[in-house]
């Protein structure tokens, strides 16, 4: 049975997850910021992380990506679409605010393009292309857990926003639709900010699914 740590990280408490096994191998879920905080956890609980997993690559999910990826040597995973944004802080969104720094991380080392089962040493996981706040958002569904990370696409009672660049509206409703509310009703839904949800409780409650 995987285990899963949560931390709420940065200016946005961005939701960063670890994922680990009884070995004690871990991947990291968007890393937003506050590296020594995951290194902290990583020590405390003695886990070796194997990669870093991007649901998508606005600046609140990646600010500690490249401390992480040099201090332990693991490569970074990204949807190819959002290639460029991690160096790019007018498409990560860190160039919106003038309150935050400039983002600009190195190149994932490998960028995701299809649909397809996710083995990374002996983790195995559904990836999902979730588009909709972004152009590359992913989802990561360990079905036989029991839970997937969701990143912004969907949250408890709401639905990420779509203002931002290539966000589209009518793109989020279909992900939801087709990648997450398809899954069994009772799977933990880990969102990329607030409390976990289920598919269930979204299509019970969620006023911007009415209709779906």
């Amino acid at each position: 049975m995987l285990k899963i740590d949560q931390l709420e990280l940065g200016p946005v408490q961005t939701n960063c997850y670890i994922v680990s096994n009884s070995d004690k191998d871990c991947l990291i879920f968007d890393p937003g910021e506050e590296s020594e905080r995951i290194v902290a956890l990583l020590q405390k609980k003695s886990l070796n992380p194997l990669a870093i997993l991007l649901t998508h690559a606005h600046f609140d999910h990646i600010g500690a990506v490249d401390d992480l990826r040099e201090r332990y040597s693991i490569p970074v995973y990204l949807h190819y679409l959002e290639r460029e944004w991690l160096g790019l802080p007018n498409l990560n969104g860190s160039g919106k605010y003038a309150m935050l720094p400039d983002y600009r991380i190195k190149e994932a080392d490998v960028l995701l393009n299809e649909e397809r089962v996710l083995q990374i040493g002996p983790f195995e996981m559904e990836l999902f292309h979730t588009p909709g706040h972004s152009p590359g958002s992913v989802s990561y569904s360990f079905g036989t857990e029991g839970f997937a990370v969701v990143g912004d696409t969907l949250f408890r009672g709401s639905i990420g926003r779509t203002d931002l660049i290539d966000g589209s509206e009518q793109k989020l409703l279909q992900s939801i639709r087709e990648s997450l509310l398809t899954l069994p009703e009772q799977m933990v839904l880990f969102p990329g900010h607030g409390p976990d949800t289920t598919p269930q409780a979204e299509i019970a409650g969620n006023p911007f699914l009415k209709n779906l």
